[in-house]
């Protein structure tokens, strides 16, 4: 029986025992949590020794909403159009596509992921002048919205009736009505899935994106649409586990299309690949939809119009009362959630509407489906979050006005609406189980310090900023423990997980984050230059500074 002590400054988030100095750890699991001087007297002679000293250890962080194929296929496979930060600037889009290109000639396939779009409109031509005889696409960084060349527009099958087909707010086309390079919503998550990957690539990726993971302190993460990049992604991540590769435990919702045909044979479908692929460190746990896009591509599905464009409120995506329904039955009874992408206010209000009409037929408050990203949100709605159980998840990092997407928020939704986005304190005051999530790499920051540290000032530290301060919406600023734990037990309650992690208490999984810092007590200055000394994974430091 493996033995490991560990000792340190622990904030356990354990509301009973909420400090401690000490903890033993047998064959992965807490078997005490005190004093060093108990430790000692339990231990086994040959127990190893974890010593952090005056550092701060805290229990493994958790990030509810992200893409972890994704996230190490832009590592490694793309050229990355978010490096040094976001931008608008396509002549610097066009170098990096150009090097990664030159550092990449065997390749016949490119894909550049970045893109933030401008008052500037680019088609096919942008690309082709970069690539004109093998296939490119420039994905922007919410991933709703894509550019390809023309090499790019025959490989995928885009024409002028497929444009037809879509309808040409999604698939735009130039005056003699051919497609012009640009689509959105709709054909661009039926593409991805279809961009050339085998297992072995997707496996690459994904080891790729759990070291990044566990060198941000990450020790669980939650996969919203595994298959969304690629329907293999599941089976990659199973052969990992079989292999014994994995570490970071990943809890995945399965991309469900919208407005799917049959919601009880799509459940049955996912409930199957639970049972043949779920494991120990990937495991799968409900469905993922998207009800809407994204505000900055005209997409999020709003409770308004749009002020540039009277009589449109977005992209109702999933939006059929009745199979939202069914879904959460169905996934009720195999003891699932749902999971949402919710961005507009009219997403969010129409989700909750099904969400309770589920309920009346399940009587299930404890279903836990979440509704992510949460960009505009009704005092009402807030209060429908908590009463029907449902899970807030919050991006603090998408919360200051410091972004170039903040200008088009202005302009598409308004300055009131703008200014008071992203609410965090409502849900929190209204007795809902907040999360925070990163959204990474559809966002380019997945950062536990900064996180803390936006969530209480709302607002990016000046090393970020260069000086500058634009916080927005301060009477959303929650305290360091509530954003604590939304990144840790209360991810742990999405997951249906918090009897084993979450917290650092008897019989939990020995899953711990450490930093040289006091993210409860310290500066708040202080904890955005917080550092990272060790991620620990089952008792055992699988990251070190």
């Amino acid at each position: 029986m493996k033995q490991t002590i560990i000792f340190g400054n622990i904030i356990t988030m354990d509301e009973k025992r909420p400090f401690a100095k000490a903890a033993l750890v047998k064959d992965g699991v807490f078997v005490y949590i005190g004093s060093a001087e108990e430790v000692k007297k339990l231990a086994s002679a040959d127990a190893q020794v974890l010593d952090y000293g005056d550092n701060f250890i805290y229990p493994g962080f958790m990030e509810s909403h992200c893409h972890g194929h994704l996230a190490g296929y832009r590592a490694i496979g793309q050229a990355n159009l978010m490096e040094g930060g976001l931008t608008t600037d396509y002549a610097r889009y066009r170098n990096i596509i150009k090097a990664f290109i030159a550092k990449n000639p065997q390749r016949g396939f490119y894909v550049a992921a970045g893109w933030v779009e401008n008052e500037e409109y680019v088609s096919k031509a942008y690309l082709d002048e970069i690539c004109s005889d093998k296939p490119l696409l420039m994905q922007t960084a919410g991933g709703h919205s894509m550019l390809l060349n023309t090499k790019a527009l025959e490989w995928a099958g885009i024409d002028a009736a497929y444009a037809k087909k879509w309808g040409y707010d999604l698939v735009h086309v130039d005056q003699n009505g051919e497609p012009d390079g640009y689509i959105c919503e709709g054909p661009v998550f039926e593409i991805v899935p279809k961009l050339p990957a085998t297992v072995e690539d997707i496996k690459e990726y994904l080891l790729a994106w759990q070291d990044m993971a566990l060198s941000s302190g990450f020790t669980a993460v939650g996969d919203a649409g595994v298959e969304v990049v690629n329907k293999n992604a599941p089976k990659a991540y199973h052969e990992l586990e079989e292999e014994g590769r994995l570490k970071l435990r990943t809890y995945a919702y399965m991309y469900v299309t919208d407005n799917i045909a049959d919601p009880k044979a799509e459940i049955a479908r996912i409930a199957a690949e639970r049972a043949e692929m779920s494991g120990e460190y990937f495991h799968i746990i409900g469905p993922k939809a998207f009800l809407d896009g994204v505000t900055e591509a005209h997409t999020g599905w709003q409770n308004q119009d749009y002020l540039d464009q009277p009589g449109y409120h977005g992209a109702e995506r999933f939006n059929d009362h009745d199979k939202m329904v069914e879904l959460i039955v169905e996934a009720d009874k195999e003891g699932m959630s749902v999971h949402v992408h919710s961005e507009g206010g009219g997403a969010t209000h129409y989700m909750l509407g099904c969400i309770e009409d589920a309920e009346k037929i399940t009587g299930d408050k404890e279903q836990r489906n979440v509704l992510a990203h949460l960009h505009f949100v009704t005092d009402e709605d807030v209060r429908r979050m908590a009463e029907t159980g449902s899970v807030p998840a919050v991006p603090p990092l998408w919360t200051c006005k410091g972004s170039p997407i903040y200008e088009q928020e202005v302009a598409y939704v308004g300055q009131q609406l703008a200014d008071e986005a992203y609410p965090i304190k409502s849900f929190y005051d209204a007795g809902a189980n907040v999360v925070f999530h990163s959204d990474y790499p559809v966002s380019p920051m997945m950062d536990i310090k900064l996180s803390i540290y936006t969530a209480e000032k709302r607002d990016y530290p000046k090393e970020v900023t260069g000086g500058a301060t634009s916080p927005r919406n301060l009477k959303e600023a929650i305290t360091r423990e509530q954003s604590l734990r939304a990144m840790t037990i209360n991810v742990a309650r999405q997951f249906h997980q918090e009897h084993r992690m979450g917290s650092i208490e008897f019989g939990k999984i020995a899953n711990m984050t450490v930093f040289d810092c006091d993210f409860l007590h310290d500066d708040i200055e202080k904890v955005a230059q917080a550092n990272l000394i060790a991620t620990i994974v089952d008792g055992e430091e699988v990251f070190k500074s």
